[in-house]
């Protein structure tokens, strides 16, 4: 029997077959790669801009709502003053917030009484203008002490020269704005805090008071419910526009007159920022965050997610 082999034609046109097929095949296999890539990196970016929106979230949450303020840390000097972060005038160009938060981790105590009751009784022998103390019924302050200076290694103890705050709810205003009742001057060290008073601890349900500038009057100065405090946060951009880091800072007393450039600690919250956005309307905070990969990913073009967040 007579074999019939290939010719030239059909064995070109196999090879230019096959080399079609092996060009789509190779294309194929490199855009799912690509796609691949460009997922991961999204899905990273989008946990990131979680983690890091829940962790300014959740120090917000336990915030003093009327001490959050926002400013321009580039700003000249006479003109660098704080607006409460609530004003219509804070724009995108305020890159600095800061607040007052209680101590959420020393009010609580599963043992027994919380650290601090947050109120005062008025009536007690021991609420005295006199003798500067004040009786907080149902507190555990020797609690609070540990736990506060646990978080602040040792900064804030409760006893003289690391003394905590007490901050008054529906306190008046005394004539004050929002720069002057919460000592956030730019410099700091204001000597007479009206709503800020530093405590120390004198058994569990005795504070003893420093009434600066206040008067021998305790009325002037003391109302019945109060937040306990030990630190400030800041949230400050570090960087240029669109490709920045974003630092919180804490463990720095404004009562003190400590600011975060030059006390507390700092911690990384993220970097490779594409944008960050507060905004308070009423006493809802609206935060967005944008991340970029910073073209990590080799796929051309920035990816760059955005997550939003609202905190009550």
């Amino acid at each position: 029997m007579k074999k019939r082999a290939f010719t030239m034609v059909e064995l070109i046109l196999v090879i230019v077959i096959f080399g079609i097929i092996g060009a789509i095949g190779a294309d194929i296999i490199a855009t799912m790669y690509k796609n691949y890539i460009q997922a991961r990196t999204i899905n990273y970016l989008q946990s990131q801009s979680d983690i890091t929106l829940q962790q300014i979230a959740k120090r917000l949450q336990y915030r003093i709502k009327d001490t959050a303020i926002a400013y321009q840390s580039g700003a000249a000097v006479d003109t660098n003053n704080p607006l409460q972060l609530s004003d219509s005038r804070v724009g995108d160009t305020y890159d600095v917030i800061e607040w007052i938060g209680y101590s959420n981790e020393a009010l609580l105590n599963a043992g027994g009484n919380p650290g601090w009751s947050g109120f005062v009784d008025l009536d007690s022998g021991d609420t005295s203008s006199t003798g500067q103390s004040l009786s907080t019924p149902g507190s555990n302050l020797t609690f609070a002490k540990d736990i506060i200076s646990t978080l602040t290694n040792g900064d804030i103890d409760l006893t003289t020269n690391k003394e905590a705050a007490l901050i008054f709810r529906d306190a008046p205003a005394l004539g004050l704005n929002i720069v002057e009742a919460y000592n956030w001057e730019k410099g700091g060290g204001r000597a007479d805090p009206n709503y800020i008073i530093p405590v120390t601890n004198d058994g569990d349900n005795i504070f003893d008071i420093t009434l600066v500038g206040i008067g021998s009057n305790i009325t002037e100065a003391i109302y019945e419910q109060y937040y306990l405090a030990h630190t400030a946060y800041a949230i400050v951009t570090d960087g240029i526009d669109k490709d920045f880091k974003l630092n919180l800072h804490y463990n720095f007393q404004p009562w003190a007159g400590e600011r975060y450039k030059t006390s507390g600690n700092v911690s990384l919250l993220a970097d490779n920022v594409n944008l960050f956005r507060v905004r308070q309307t009423g006493s809802t905070i609206r935060l967005k965050l944008c991340l970029h990969d910073g073209n990590k990913s080799g796929a051309g073009d920035f990816i760059v997610t955005c997550k939003e967040e609202v905190v009550l």
